[in-house]
């Protein structure tokens, strides 16, 4: 994982290096103005794309470890889920060190991504796995209302709120 990080940060550096090192020599050898600054343009030419690669390397480095712990909290998420059948969101949050709101998004791509199913009643704050195969009803598990339908793998009780995650 850190090797984006490195070799960015070895090509920004190699791209300075090639510049600095290129004008010196420029400034040295070269009997005329003319010929200096076209040495720290070449040297410009050459170490800016190199550091410019760099930079780009190290930018996608940086986001793709962001990426990475969201998709571990999430994992630990569904983790604490599945081993506790039942999870407190607010409790989930302290623990993850995020927002409910947070909690409600990763729950929403679990959900979306297939790696999710249960209920979450909202109003008591819990997150409740159940498997797909026992929700075979068209009954709220929490208040025992009628079902509807809310969006993609989402059924919603009109009358307390839970959405079942299918």
């Amino acid at each position: 994982m850190n090797t984006g990080r490195t070799l960015g940060l070895i090509l920004i550096i190699g791209g300075i290096v090639l510049c600095l090192l290129i004008a010196v020599v420029s400034l040295t050898s070269a009997q005329t103005t003319g010929g200096r600054v076209l040495g720290a343009v070449v040297g410009a030419l050459l170490g800016a794309p190199m550091a410019a690669a760099g930079a780009f390397i190290l930018f996608r480095a940086q986001q793709e470890a962001r990426e990475l712990a969201v998709a571990q909290q999430q994992k630990k998420l569904l983790g604490m889920v599945r081993a506790q059948g039942r999870v407190n969101i607010a409790e989930a949050a302290l623990e993850l060190r995020v927002s409910r709101d947070t909690v409600k998004e990763w729950v929403y791509d679990l959900v979306n991504k297939g790696l999710f199913t249960g209920y979450i009643n909202w109003d008591q704050g819990d997150l409740i796995s159940v498997d797909a195969a026992q929700m075979r009803t068209n009954k709220c598990p929490h208040c025992g209302g009628e079902l509807e339908l809310a969006g993609k793998g989402v059924v919603r009780c009109p009358y307390c709120g839970t959405e079942i995650f299918l």
